[in-house]
């Protein structure tokens, strides 16, 4: 099975959001939920400050809790490509793959009683473009493709300051971390 991921260089990011902004604007989100979010992290002290950036969306994990969750079946794992989608007209908004998730991935929709999230842009990649969260990237540090091709040209490494450990979830997901 082919399964597609995301490769993120935090080692470059300027913490810009376009990314964010890219992907509310797909989706047309409104206020609140977020399906991919810029976090900022600092710390530090003089003269050794530091702020770094961390760009979270979905990770199509390879166990994905909020599929193994949810009761009313809206949660998938697409078989062809590995995306975990979503069903909308199943969902029952109860929020437990919110709870399930640790990259809260998963967002409510308050005005719509349900759940949303980040589907790859499977839309967009069926017709062969980008998702729109990598096309508008403007330090190109955010890649899709297959995990395994993205791991043969980045390294393996999952793991990374303020998001949680790869071994919960086996996130389609590699970093080139910021190391402190």
């Amino acid at each position: 099975m082919t399964q597609l991921g995301f490769y993120y260089d935090m080692v470059h990011c300027i913490g810009c959001k376009s990314c964010e902004l890219a992907c509310k604007d797909k989706n047309d989100l409104s206020v609140g939920p977020r399906y991919r979010r810029v976090y900022d992290m600092e710390g530090g002290k003089y003269p050794n400050p530091w702020l770094d950036h961390l760009s979270v969306g979905c990770n199509h994990c390879q166990n994905p809790k909020c599929v193994e969750n949810c009761p009313a079946g809206s949660l998938y794992k697409r078989a062809e490509d590995g995306l975990v989608l979503q069903d909308v007209e199943k969902c029952i908004g109860c929020k437990l793959c919110i709870w399930s998730c640790p990259y809260e991935a998963p967002q409510y929709i308050e005005q719509e009683g349900r759940i949303g999230k980040c589907d790859f842009c499977a839309d967009l990649i069926a017709k062969g473009e980008n998702p729109a969260c990598v096309d508008a990237c403007i330090m190109r540090v955010l890649h899709y493709g297959e995990i395994e091709e993205l791991a043969e040209r980045y390294g393996t490494n999952s793991d990374a300051n303020g998001i949680p450990d790869s071994s919960i979830t086996n996130p389609s997901l590699i970093i080139t971390p910021k190391n402190r």
